[in-house]
């Protein structure tokens, strides 16, 4: 009977101990990741700026780990460029640059000439710009796709510098 009663208050004990441990739970979200909120801001600007220079466009947002975090498209969007701004902005993450940047630096002749075929295929053409917050760390990337290149990048431009605002 004590071993009983002893077990019991044991685990009432460990059991309560716990419990405000166990109800705050682990910490999910890296710190230097984007967060939703900040990636409706990237959006919203770009969106904005989509409207005001008359690009239908898709635009992709991705955290520090290149994942697609949150996504818009324009109605009258290409279709195929839903694909395009996601790797836009996803090969911009992976190299820490601009999508315009890389690509001048992939063409023949130059040190990474064919890496366009790695990571399942990258976009190597203007519209994809790296997210940089306050404190000046990278926490994503925002890929534009849907009209010129360069209209694009100014839609991927106007998005990252909302999040310095």
């Amino acid at each position: 009977m004590r071993k009983l009663v002893f077990s019991a208050v044991l685990a009432l004990s460990i059991a309560l101990f716990a419990l405000p441990a166990m109800a705050e739970g682990p910490v999910k979200t890296l710190p230097g990741d984007i967060t939703l909120a900040q990636a409706r801001v990237v959006l919203d600007a770009a969106l904005k700026k989509a409207v005001e220079t008359k690009v239908p466009s898709n635009i992709a947002v991705v955290d520090a780990g290149g994942n697609l975090k949150a996504f818009y498209r324009q109605e009258d969007a290409f279709l195929g460029s839903i694909d395009i701004s996601i790797k836009k902005a996803v090969t911009a993450r992976y190299f820490n640059m601009s999508t315009r940047t890389l690509g001048a630096a992939s063409v023949p002749g130059q040190p990474l000439y064919g890496i366009e075929a790695s990571n399942d295929g990258l976009i190597l053409f203007a519209g994809g710009v790296l997210l940089v917050d306050k404190n000046n760390v990278i926490v994503g990337a925002v890929g534009v796709s849907g009209g010129s290149v360069d209209e694009d990048e100014v839609i991927a431009k106007a998005g990252a510098a909302a999040l310095l605002k």
